[in-house]
């Protein structure tokens, strides 16, 4: 009897236990189902080809940057999917829009009732899928919800308020659609929400002041709406660390800020009144950008000294008043435009371009001057100022003159026009007296001798600017680079650049230095060797990494066949944009209009390479890993003018073609170069290490649609406009022309460039203007 009652116990758990499985087996199935079911709803996009007749376990597939799918048990807890499908269009109207949305047959709210079968979801982000339609109240059903991202796709009308209830909720993300109601009022019952992020859509209606309850924000990104009326005191967010409320018609006083936030942008409203002094005290801000506002007064002088300010913007306001107070910026102080404002009087000795910091300063259309300029600029603003003033009151009797002499004109208009012919002349000449400087004859720019002049292969333009300021080079000893790497210990090698090992050291100011050691084949004198180094360090450029100074190891120089030179530059803190290409940090992935803007700043640095030196700097080995990035995300180009120092200079001697043609070719190798840097800022540096023969090849898919979406990186896709984007492939073809002769000139890849981005600057305009379904 024992015996059996035993046999009968493992027979229940055996069909217990089945019985699970079964049940466990039919819960992955259902989730199985319900994610095919989705694929079908999308349309059965690109990016989820691989799931066709998949019939294993969707929670093993391979993450990638379009498509991520995390479980937890046997339960989908994340599924993130990103398409091609761009929002960017001006005339969507609430309906289907061939190529661009999904088809009129889909509906959205049969893909949030599959979804929210998906009980156990927690993080959702649908991105540039072409979804479109109203956002259904059913979405609060994905109650478990933590992160929801719907961003740049087509939903419209207003956002529900059954979003309320998902009372998990910490991330909102909306940016990119063409919601163009109200936001809501209630998002202050949503006790856990800390991102709020609503950007470029054609949301209407006033700033809600319940937002300023939410003591848990981090980041308020309403950027690009139609917003209005007046902006909350926001001090109570204590959290808060970015503001942006860019592009909206905000006309209200600047609103108090808590002291945490580190980033805040306000600017192209029509924001008045004056800068609170309480901005002075974020003692946190990194960034501050007020500008295209109507902010009258002095700004107050405590913002340019804060601790951690890296990025200032004051640009066309209506600022005024003396900056002279202003005697210290903040050490990370890196970009500041102050200008089309009515600022008068002395730049402060931190602000002055003429000085040796390294800071990007903007001040023009005040009235102000640097160092080097003469005081009495002031009087003639003052003037200006005066004339201003009076410019109203004088209207009608300019009138009454401009009348008076048409009548003249008409009865005597022989003796008038040889009057005024005559004083016309006479006016020119006292003019021309009072305004034209004497001809002075070009003197030597300071720091380079008349010998440097004569001996040199190489004279910099920018050397002219030695009267102006510009920073000669510092010659160090082998104690100071000893001293300030360690000894070139292991511990700060950085690697092998593209020219010489590169080592990483700080001086004794604290100022991070690279320091490059290179051997080179005894080819000049120690002299001329000085003159060539000391023409490099003329070679200044706010897209260049700057060239601080350099040491040559004399010791038996005159006696070998070689000599050690020590070459140090700066040290740019953000990596390189390759790193910043690639898919592993898709965090810091850079956009199209960003990426345009490092592409311009360095096509400006190679044109001032190519045309402010004499002869031209070739061969600037340019590559993606050479152009750095420094905090402020602006691009400097290192590894440039190397030819000065080489061997590559003497070269062209030996050439048959001679010297001009030989180095026509080296200026045009640049450009090839920087071909394939375009080419890999369009499909990302994955895809072009596949080799130079592989992307050559692939160039002709851009010439249609389906193939740039095949090879063009999805973030480029997903921000760029069509006409921009068609624009840089055009020159990116040009560049990588096989014949040197059928290259552009660096003029030309700029000019195209700028037009590129002044394109996508139109069509990111155009998605936040105005519209009615």
């Amino acid at each position: 009897m024992g015996l059996y009652c035993s046999n009968l116990v493992l027979f229940l758990l055996f069909v217990s236990w089945g019985f699970f499985i079964s049940n466990t087996n039919q819960l992955q199935a259902t989730q199985t189902q319900l994610l095919i079911q989705l694929r079908k709803h999308l349309e059965y996009p690109l990016q989820l080809s691989n799931w066709e007749n998949f019939n294993g376990d969707f929670c093993n597939l391979d993450s990638n940057p379009q498509v991520t799918i995390k479980c937890e048990g046997n339960s989908v807890i994340e599924l993130k999917i990103m398409g091609d499908k761009l929002s960017k269009v001006s005339g969507f109207h609430g309906y289907a829009i061939k190529n661009q949305t999904l088809s009129e047959s889909f509906s959205i709210d049969s893909l949030v009732v599959t979804l929210a079968r998906l009980n156990t979801l927690r993080v959702l982000s649908l991105v540039s899928l072409g979804i479109w339609g109203p956002l259904p109240d059913k979405i609060h059903r994905l109650s478990s919800l933590e992160l929801l991202d719907l961003s740049s796709n087509f939903m419209f009308g207003s956002i529900p308020d059954e979003v309320s209830r998902l009372v998990k909720l910490h991330t909102l993300t909306l940016d990119g659609n063409f919601f163009n109601e109200s936001i809501p009022s209630w998002l202050d019952s949503m006790s856990n929400l800390t991102i709020l992020s609503l950007k470029n859509n054609r949301l209407k209606g006033q700033f809600p002041f319940s937002i300023s309850k939410i003591t848990t924000l981090t980041d308020v990104a309403l950027s690009h709406n139609n917003l209005t009326g007046e902006l909350p005191d926001l001090s109570a967010l204590s959290a808060l660390h970015l503001l942006d409320l860019r592009g909206n018609s905000f006309d209200s006083e600047l609103p108090l800020l808590p002291r945490g936030v580190t980033t805040v942008l306000l600017s192209n409203n029509l924001l008045k009144g004056r800068i609170p002094k309480e901005f002075g005290e974020l003692d946190r801000l990194q960034h501050l950008d007020l500008s295209h506002n109507s902010l009258v007064g002095s700004p107050p002088f405590a913002l340019f000294s804060l601790p951690n300010i890296s990025y200032l913007n004051l640009a066309s306001n209506m600022l005024s008043g003396s900056l002279h107070d202003i005697k210290k910026c903040g050490d990370n102080l890196g970009f500041v435009d102050i200008s089309s404002n009515g600022l008068t009087g002395r730049l402060p000795s931190c602000l002055d371009t003429n000085s040796s910091n390294k800071r990007v300063v903007k001040f023009s259309g005040n009235c102000l001057f640097g160092g080097n300029q003469q005081p009495s600029l002031d009087s003639i603003c003052k003037e200006v100022s005066v004339k201003k003033k009076r410019s109203w009151g004088s209207a009608v009797w300019i009138v009454i003159g401009v009348i008076g002499l048409v009548v003249i004109f008409l009865v005597i208009i022989a003796f008038v026009r040889l009057f005024f012919r005559k004083r016309h002349h006479q006016r020119e000449i006292i003019t021309l007296q009072h305004t034209v400087p004497k001809v002075i004859q070009d003197s030597l720019p300071s720091g380079i001798s008349s010998e440097v002049l004569a001996n040199a292969r190489v004279i910099s333009a920018a050397s002219k600017l030695g009267t102006q300021g510009a920073p000669s080079s510092r010659v160090f000893s082998m104690e100071d680079l000893a001293e300030a790497t360690d000894n070139f210990s292991s511990s700060v090698f950085l690697g092998e650049g593209s020219v010489g090992k590169l080592y990483k050291g700080r001086l004794e100011n604290g100022n991070c230095i690279v320091v490059r050691s290179l051997s080179l084949f005894k080819k000049y004198s120690i002299r001329n060797l000085k003159v060539r180094l000391d023409l490099l360090s003329k070679l200044q450029h706010p897209h260049l990494v700057g060239f601080l100074g350099y040491c040559i190891n004399e010791e038996g120089l005159e006696d070998s066949t070689s000599s050690r030179v020590f070459l140090v530059h700066e040290y740019i803190s953000n990596g390189n944009f390759r790193t910043h290409l690639s898919e592993s940090s898709p965090n810091h992935v850079l956009k199209w209009s960003d990426r345009l803007a490092i592409l311009i700043g360095i096509a400006k640095a190679v044109h001032f390479l190519h045309t402010g030196v004499i002869p031209a700097s070739s061969s600037n080995r340019l590559r993606t890993n050479n152009i750095l990035l420094d905090e402020h995300r602006i691009a400097k180009l290192s590894d440039y003018g190397m030819s000065i120092i080489t061997e590559e200079l003497e070269q062209f001697e030996a050439k048959g073609d001679g010297p001009k043609s030989w180095h026509m070719k080296k200026l045009a190798d640049d450009v090839y170069d920087f071909g394939f840097i375009l080419l890999e800022a369009l499909v990302g540096p994955i895809v072009t290490g596949k080799g130079e023969s592989f992307l050559l090849n692939e160039m002709k898919s851009f010439g249609s649609q389906d193939g740039r979406q095949r090879i063009v990186d999805p973030m480029v896709l997903t921000t760029c406009s069509q006409e921009s984007l068609t624009i840089v492939i055009s020159i990116t073809n040009k560049c990588i022309s096989p014949e040197p002769g059928n290259r552009p000139s660096f003029e030309d890849v700029l000019w195209n460039l700028q037009y590129a981005a002044q394109v996508q600057a139109t069509a990111d305009s155009e998605q936040k203007s105005d519209g009615a379904f």
